[in-house]
């Protein structure tokens, strides 16, 4: 570890590591040197100037090259003749420094009216009103009256649309240029910019369509003025008005900390409405980013579409019905089923539960004690399999992204992580510039190629056979080219894979899975911090689904057992909307409920449909592809008819004589402890556990690290590792389709989209513009061999249905192939040879 150095910050004693900016060593020890530009989170510039101080150095003999003492035998400090940028200054041994001189405090002064010469006086309509550090320190060390002219000041057109989602206001903006080093440094997205000079100097976007970013959001949070906003709060709300409520975001695994602000107001009715939600910060998470479907796709919690109490079926109606009619049906149901077993199931009440990946531990912990005290089987329903391996392969205890770099090996397979994981593929690509070996492992590129030290392409079929090859006992087998990448992976001192299932279902990740478990077990990868195995899940809690007992099946297997079932409970799944052979098979099943937000397909064929509350409106846990297990909380007052999925099961199984605990989510938590040895011990007072974090987040300065939220409401536990099962199993080896091939019909596979299709997406109204085609992708040369051209509309049959979709050409797809977007009203779920057809 390198020597730390020791410094003096207006007469206080701080000893930190070299390199540090002065700013941050001032703020280590509660010293608050006011900033614009600078960011902890993204390289000093000194472009603002407010952070001026002075600083002194000791002086050395040049001939001795020793200190030089005073007459009281101290370091004799030289103060320079000009100020110094604390944001651009590093520390050194014996530095003095100066925050409040009078010369620092007329720096400050100056720099100030000079911001405002061009600045609007705006604060009674901004919409940084109340957390404007240009405000804060205009107050604090700001002139009292300008010596310039009102008249003289710039006039240009307000509230310009940089995107459909963030908007300029031109005044306003102090070119501190942290949005577009944002940009540029952080995720990689330069699609902003700085046009002009002087006066005119502006933040223009450069991208098509307009800031073409799935992280815009965030430089909403960190502009210092109310220069840039977020559509859906612009002129929406004043920050003192707002209610915070701390959550978890369930659209994909990461599981980012985030914040909810609410208020309550006549544009709602007199309810309470959902404002803005900003990112908490958690460093071993999400840091203190969030992408912008988790920031914009929360309408559906809102919606005036949710289910506002239970329907059972009369007839061909679905006619409503109260709590206690629907359930007693119900149960009344089960009776009947398990006065009449089926011997040949095994299943004495002949009942199938489904649940989608969206649904808390404790629900998911419900379901599966119900079902399983009447004997019945519980299926997780998803396109991705091998979370059973997570579970005992998974990363350790002290895991973080944010700290691998050197002598760490990632290897991401199978996955576009800036789709699927947007926080991981930022996480993982700073990684990289740490000095960690990345091995991206794909059948095509993706935005993580670029920041790879190396790059492997197998063809679609072969991802298991590719991964093989690192395992030791394949050495004398690897081809030449592959050699220095399996190197570079077994001898690093940490590994981590990441996988994902792209061009995968069910079987092919699942396999995919146990390969990876398999490296990482030969190759002495497992059990320590910052190694071991991680899944790019489609859902915010796919793994507590596998953590909780819950195995997916693919669509053939699944369709068999809902349509020889006596009961099919669903939850939090819209299979019917997915798959039209689902579908036909809950056409089929003897009596179907359902536990959803909204109708969708599925609820529209149950004999009874049960209205769940949103997350929002609840708590509960997630466990994220990481393994941590983090709590959300109540944002929304409670809606009067929907109840939470877990006070639903218990209420079930009370009349059914089952004992489980429904009053609230805490106690069915304790229940989890209890009954899972990886969640044992745990409880909800430790996951509400905050550590001190850096950089210093949320506090009353705002300046420093943006509006995020400090997090006070828990940082999560991960999980234990479950306990190894051994030998593994012989893993079978999928079909390899050779790029290019001819063929009878065309091999076509799935792939993730961000801005999907899926039901919770669909309701905001920010990101329709965002949503993914419903298209066919395919190589120009693939294409022209079924005489197909870009934009032509083509048929498909998929399960016995024929669908008409768009042909998008793009020469990154593999020839041979064509990818097809999951969740966008096909049902794509596992590969599938089809034939086209043009129009």
């Amino acid at each position: 570890m390198a020597k730390l150095v020791t410094l003096i910050i207006d007469g206080k004693t701080v000893t930190v590591p070299p390199g540090t900016m002065v700013v941050d060593a001032a703020k280590k020890i509660g010293i608050d040197i006011p900033i614009f530009c600078y960011h902890p989170k993204m390289e000093p510039v000194g472009m603002c100037r407010m952070c001026l101080v002075e600083i002194g150095r000791p002086v050395i003999d040049r001939a001795t090259n020793q200190l030089v003492l005073d007459a009281e035998g101290k370091p004799r400090i030289q103060f320079g003749p000009k100020l110094d940028t604390a944001c651009t200054t590093p520390v050194s041994e014996g530095m003095v420094v100066l925050t409040t001189t009078p010369k620092v405090g007329e720096a400050r002064k100056e720099v100030l009216e000079f911001l405002l010469t061009s600045h609007p006086l705006d604060c009674p309509v901004c919409d940084k009103g109340g957390e404007c550090p240009l405000q804060n320190l205009t107050l604090a060390y700001g002139p009292g009256q300008s010596r310039f002219l009102y008249d003289e000041k710039m006039h240009l057109a307000k509230h310009i649309p940089l995107g459909e989602l963030i908007y300029l206001d031109r005044e306003r903006c102090i070119q501190c240029a942290r949005c577009v080093r944002f940009q540029h440094e952080v995720v990689d997205d330069p699609v902003l910019g700085l046009s002009q000079r002087g006066r005119s100097l502006e933040i223009i976007t450069s991208s098509q369509p307009g800031f073409d970013s799935i992280f815009s959001g965030n430089t909403t949070d960190i502009c210092p003025v109310g220069a840039l906003t977020t559509a859906d709060f612009r002129f929406a709300a004043r920050p003192w008005e707002l209610k915070s409520s701390a959550s978890i975001c369930n659209h994909c695994p990461v599981g980012c900390n985030i914040v909810y602000d609410i208020r309550r107001e006549a544009k709602a009715g007199g309810k309470t409405a959902i404002k803005r939600v900003m990112p908490r910060q958690n460093e071993a998470v999400n840091e203190i980013w969030m992408c912008d479907k988790g920031r914009f796709a929360y309408h559906y919690t809102e919606s005036d579409m949710r289910l506002a109490q239970p329907m059972v079926r009369e007839g061909s109606n679905l006619v409503p019905a109260t709590w206690d009619e629907a359930l007693n049906k119900i149960a009344a149901q089960l009776s009947r089923s398990m006065d009449n077993p089926n011997p040949s199931q095994g299943n004495p009440a002949g009942l199938v539960t489904l649940v989608g990946g969206r649904l808390a531990n404790e629900d998911l912990f419900n379901l599966r004690e119900f079902t399983q005290a009447l004997g019945g089987q519980v299926l997780l329903y998803g396109s991705m399999g091998g979370g059973e391996w997570v579970a005992q392969y998974g990363v350790a205890p002290g895991t973080n992204f944010g700290e691998v770099g050197k002598g760490t090996a990632i290897l991401v397979i199978a996955s576009d992580l800036h789709e699927e994981a947007p926080l991981w593929w930022l996480r993982i690509k700073q990684a990289a510039r740490r000095g960690a070996r990345l091995i991206v492992v794909n059948p095509r590129p993706t935005r993580l190629d670029v920041h790879a030290s190396h790059v492997v392409r197998y063809a679609y079929g072969e991802e298991v056979d590719t991964l093989g090859y690192f395992l030791p006992e394949n050495a004398d087998q690897i081809p030449e080219m592959l050699k220095p990448v399996v190197e570079a992976f077994q001898e690093a001192e940490d590994a981590l894979i990441v996988f994902g299932s792209e061009g995968l279902g069910v079987r092919g990740s699942t396999e995919l899975a146990q390969v990876s478990a398999q490296v990482l077990a030969a190759t002495h990868h497992t059990g320590r911090p910052n190694n071991g195995l991680v899944g790019v899940w489609p859902n915010g809690n796919t793994q507590g689904a596998f953590e909780l007992g819950f195995c997916p099946m693919v669509v053939e297997e699944m369709a068999t057992e809902i349509s020889r079932s006596n009961i099919t409970l669903i939850a939090g799944a819209d299979l019917a909307g997915d798959s039209p052979a689902l579908a036909r098979a809950l056409d089929q099943a003897g009596f179907v409920v359902v536990q959803e937000l909204f109708l969708t397909e599925t609820a529209r064929r149950a004999d009874v449909v049960l209205p769940v509350q949103a997350y929002t409106e609840r708590e509960g846990t997630y466990t994220s592809g990481e393994r941590r297990v983090q709590r959300f909380y109540p944002v929304l007052p409670v809606r009067t008819g929907p109840l939470p999925d877990f006070a639903i099961t218990a209420r079930l199984a009370q009349r059914l004589g089952i004992n489980l605990e429904g009053r609230s989510a805490s106690l069915v938590f304790q229940r989890i402890a209890q009954a899972i040895p990886s969640f044992s011990g745990l409880t909800y007072a430790q996951l509400a556990e905050s550590p001190e974090q850096w950089p210093i987040m949320g506090k009353s300065d705002l300046y420093y690290g943006g509006t995020g939220y400090e997090n006070k409401q828990g940082v999560g536990v991960r999980l234990a590792l479950q306990e190894v099962f051994s030998p593994f199993p012989p893993g079978a080896r999928r079909e390899a389709r050779a790029n290019g091939d001819e063929m009878d019909g065309l091999w076509l596979l799935p792939f993730s989209r961000l801005y999907d299709r899926g039901q919770l997406i669909l309701h905001s109204p920010l990101l329709r513009k965002r949503l993914a085609k419903t298209a066919l992708w395919l190589n120009p040369k693939t294409a022209a061999g079924f005489c197909l051209v870009n934009g032509v509309i083509t048929h498909l049959k998929l399960q016995d249905v024929d669908y008409a979709v768009e042909v998008c050409l793009d020469d990154d797809i593999p020839q041979g192939v064509a990818l097809l977007p999951r969740s966008v009203g096909l049902p794509i779920v596992e590969p599938v040879t089809v034939r086209l057809e043009r129009t």
